[in-house]
């Protein structure tokens, strides 16, 4: 399989209860994801909050990960944020030791234009030391890529290699996928949409559901890339509630709240998340319990 086909993981970060972070927890999480046919992983994306860990702990964490994945699994750098010269200094930083790419998200809040993403880009393209894949999150960012952009980014720097896509907006899609060149590479943001993305061209997933499910996430996601869909239409359709319930208190407390149940890592998160309901942790015990 080429390079970032299939499922990759937007790991979450275990804490513990004390809320320091909990690294023999990570080390199991990354070792339930690799044993679980995952094709990479992804450290310090937005399912690991990332917005709450400082950067000693960030620096901790990403060495730490790199160190027990060991050239396993491809590995992929969250680094973002919607300061640009601040973000470029953060990936000339950046230790690529054991990491294959970075993965940065479009600046939130500051709502730039189509011209303010483009050269924010631009910036991070000079300084990264890595492949960078864009991140189109337009429900935490407040604005989105458009297909115009993206394309304009793909065709005029080398060194950023695709997007990961959670738009969900298929009229995007549509465009992005007939104007892209051909090597670009776009993969699924959004895990209930993953198979549709994927019959119109996306290469795979970075997938939050994947933490808790590593195995059957994986293995959809190979076969709608052989073209197996109906194969994996069976998949789909068995995980759509617990998909469903993943976010349906906020991400990654739903996920962290299954980890917990299959004994991965704990649920505590960092303020101002918070854990899920009762009325929740009940509903996604019994979707683990029916999945099996």
């Amino acid at each position: 399989m080429n390079k970032f086909h299939g499922t990759g993981v937007a790991m979450v970060t275990p804490f513990q209860a004390d809320g320091q972070v909990d690294y023999d927890a990570l080390q199991k999480l990354i070792d339930h994801l690799i044993d679980g046919g995952v094709e990479y992983l992804v450290s310090l994306g937005t399912t690991g909050e990332s917005a709450t860990l400082s950067k000693e702990e960030k620096k901790q964490i990403f060495a730490f990960t790199a160190k027990t994945v060991n050239k396993r699994v491809l590995l992929v750098a969250g680094i973002a944020g919607n300061n640009t010269l601040e973000t470029a200094a953060e990936m000339q930083a950046f230790d690529k030791t054991g990491y294959d790419a970075i993965l940065s998200a479009s600046p939130h809040y500051n709502k730039p234009t189509q011209e303010g993403i483009y050269q924010h880009y631009k910036a991070l393209a000079a300084a990264a030391p890595l492949p960078i894949i864009l991140y189109n999150v337009p429900s935490r960012t407040g604005s989105s890529i458009n297909a115009e952009t993206t394309v304009r980014l793909a065709n005029d720097f080398n060194n950023i290699i695709g997007i990961k896509e959670a738009s969900g907006n298929f009229e995007l899609l549509n465009q992005l996928m007939r104007d892209k060149p051909k090597n670009f590479l776009v993969i699924s943001g959004d895990d209930p949409i993953s198979l549709p993305m994927i019959a119109m061209g996306a290469v795979g997933v970075i997938s939050v559901v994947g933490n808790a499910l590593p195995k059957q996430f994986s293995d959809m996601i190979r076969k709608c890339l052989k073209g197996d869909f109906k194969g994996a239409q069976a998949a789909h359709y068995s995980v759509i509630e617990f998909t469903r319930l993943m976010f349906a208190e906020g991400s990654p407390a739903g996920v962290k709240l299954a980890l917990k149940h299959l004994g991965v890592c704990g649920d505590t998160l960092r303020l101002p998340l918070v854990p899920v309901s009762i009325d929740a942790v009940e509903r996604i015990k019994n979707q683990i319990g029916l999945i099996g």
